[in-house]
């Protein structure tokens, strides 16, 4: 018999499902789904409540019928993903407010997390590019500044709830290292353009170097190395995509 309340599906991703059960959210693995990433995305979740980051808290680590399964509690309220739905005239909007969430997690630290650069030095080396590109990576990923900031990993309007209060909660932080904040900019201005979203891609990336005096040409050179290291895996299209990333050297 079920222990766990698996009636309320609210939301679907690859390899998870989330449910919710009162006031808790269930996030229910695939069967064959890394007991390591499971517990590592628990630990990342409590390491970045303690930080001041509103996130939700994680009240158990369980399975359910061969499943690993992570209890934490239901924020009311819409996604940032579902507001724009609701208002695409004020998108703009909506984007300066999801830059202002990612700055607050840039501010943050905390020295226990993988650091990115390992990261990312890891993933080029999975990728299936030939010797000579890896090669290239690697000196390029090499020659970037080292940061330690909290970079989110996947952020995206998606992963940001706002409460009926007007408070934002940010969710899904399976992938949070430490790092170069440009690095993250980088992730989120690539969700945009793999959804198709190219006006809301550059508005999303010209404004946050804006807003923060970053040259666009420093976080485009981060593009590349994100790029390539999300090849590995993405799907056949994605993968076209991004290697056109990956091989423009000047984007300007």
């Amino acid at each position: 018999m079920s222990k766990l309340n698996l009636t309320n599906v609210i939301a679907q991703r690859k390899h998870k499902t989330v449910y919710r059960d009162g006031n808790k959210c269930i996030k229910l693995f695939d069967k064959n789904y890394s007991k390591v990433d499971v517990l590592n995305e628990a630990l990342n979740q409590a390491r970045m409540a303690e930080t001041g980051i509103n996130v939700p808290q994680i009240l158990e680590v369980t399975m359910e019928d061969g499943s690993w399964a992570l209890i934490y509690e239901y924020i009311e309220g819409k996604t940032l993903g579902e507001i724009i739905a609701e208002d695409p005239a004020n998108v703009c909007k909506y984007i300066d407010q999801m830059i202002d969430i990612q700055i607050s997690i840039h501010e943050q630290r905390c020295i226990l997390l993988t650091k990115h650069l390992d990261k990312m030095r890891r993933k080029i080396s999975l990728t299936k590019f030939d010797d000579t590109k890896k090669y290239e990576l690697h000196t390029h990923l090499n020659s970037m500044a080292r940061h330690d900031k909290v970079c989110h990993g996947d952020f995206r309007p998606s992963n940001i709830i706002i409460t009926p209060e007007g408070v934002p909660y940010v969710i899904d932080w399976a992938h949070v290292t430490q790092g170069n904040a440009s690095a993250d900019v980088a992730r989120s201005y690539l969700v945009f353009m793999l959804k198709g979203e190219f006006k809301n891609a550059e508005y999303y990336i010209n404004r946050y170097c804006e807003i923060t005096s970053t040259p666009r040409a420093y976080i485009e050179k981060w593009v590349r190395i994100v790029a390539a290291s999300q090849t590995v895996k993405g799907n056949q299209d994605e993968v076209a995509f991004l290697s056109r990333f990956v091989d423009v050297v000047d984007f300007t």
